[in-house]
């Protein structure tokens, strides 16, 4: 994306996670933040943190004439425009798609919200737990009788949200070289985590998630496919669900003379799960890793995220890097011809600020 120049209006979490993915793919990302920095408060992410990384950044305000001027300036010579404001803030401001695509045609018009740029819920407030609540996608999350349960803020605030706002950019983008004209990509989270349950629609539909909550194949209903406390009191995890892969699984816990219930007949599966339970726990994480080190079984330990790094797999794959002394995830997807490099420290509101000047000396006017 080397050349693409993105203006970012300074938000929280899905939107400077969809800017990082830009940002760590190549383009110029110039985050604009409000007077004085960032806005604080217990829910705003580290203003130096990975998701701010390889940014420039400005500081305009945008309720004053001049702070819209300038920021219509960066929009004339820029590519796509990012904005995560409630439906309707940016066209107060004066900065809405209508009024900067005046001034540049072309321009990429990316909305990030969570209920989206229409409906009735458009307006109202939200979080990623609610928006994955009414998209289908939370409720079937948990353990059999009990509460459903959110997977911290990923489904919704990155992969619902964020990632989907960077594929949307990306498909404007590519069609912007047929049309020669930009247009509005309408990102919301809502969206982005009913789409995330395509493959769980499809098994409704061919009748393959029969059981409620906790009692289905993917869900841990099914012993094969859960997690075990181990003796150190860590955990692996489990994912045998074909034959062969069970098979191994047996092997490696020496169950396979014991004659326990077919793999796939549910009546069995508490019988499963005790003997996969007491087996677990009599070595540690580590060992039991050792022990399925060479066997095709499907079974992995369960890492902390400060840990992840150290695994001989990460490794090997610079699946993390050091940026600015911190440890962060690496660019993805990799590219065999154009690969990314490793990003750029974000930036420090107080000592990195640039105006608005030296932006647009780098971007000169396109025809």
């Amino acid at each position: 994306m080397a050349g693409v120049r993105v203006v970012e209006l300074a938000g929280l979490a899905p939107a400077p996670f969809g800017c990082m993915m830009l940002a760590d793919l190549g383009a110029d990302v110039v985050r604009v933040d409000r007077p004085g920095g960032p806005a604080a408060g217990r829910l705003a992410p580290p203003a130096t943190g990975p998701l701010q990384r390889g940014r420039r950044i400005v500081a305009l305000d945008l309720r004053s004439p001049d702070g819209v001027t300038d920021l219509l300036r960066l929009v004339e010579r820029a590519d796509v425009l990012v904005e995560g404001y409630r439906p309707g803030v940016a066209e107060r401001l004066g900065v809405g798609p209508d009024t900067c695509r005046e001034r540049n045609p072309r321009l990429v018009y990316a909305r990030m919200t969570g209920w989206g740029q229409d409906g009735p819920r458009a307006i109202r407030a939200g979080h990623d737990i609610d928006y994955i609540a009414l998209a289908g996608a939370l409720e079937p999350l948990g353990r059999a009788g009990e509460r459903p349960h959110a997977p911290l803020n990923l489904l919704g605030d990155f992969a619902g949200g964020g990632m989907l706002l960077a594929v949307g950019v990306l498909a404007a983008l590519l069609e912007r070289e047929r049309s020669g004209v930009g247009q509005v990509v309408d990102a919301a989270m809502v969206d982005g985590s009913a789409l995330l349950t395509a493959f769980l629609h499809g098994m409704i539909g061919a009748g393959s998630w029969p059981a409620s909550r906790g009692g289905n194949l993917l869900d841990g209903g099914a012993p094969f496919y859960d997690t075990y406390r181990t003796a150190d009191g860590r955990f692996v995890a489990v994912g045998a669900l074909e034959p062969p892969f069970y098979a191994a699984l047996l092997a490696g816990l020496d169950l396979a003379d014991e004659g326990l219930p077919a793999q796939y007949d549910p009546s069995g599966w508490p019988r499963l799960r005790r003997r996969f339970t007491e087996r677990f726990a009599e070595r540690t994480r580590d060992e039991w890793e050792e022990v399925f080190a060479d066997l095709d079984a499907c079974v992995a330990p369960v890492l902390s995220p400060t840990e992840a790094h150290r695994h001989p797999h990460n490794a090997a794959r610079g699946t993390f890097v050091t940026v600015g002394g911190q440890l962060q995830p690496a660019p993805a997807p990799r590219f065999g011809r154009t690969p990314a490099a490793v990003p750029r420290p974000a930036p420090d509101p107080q000592r990195d600020l640039l105006d608005v000047a030296d932006v647009l000396a780098g971007w000169p006017q396109r025809r």
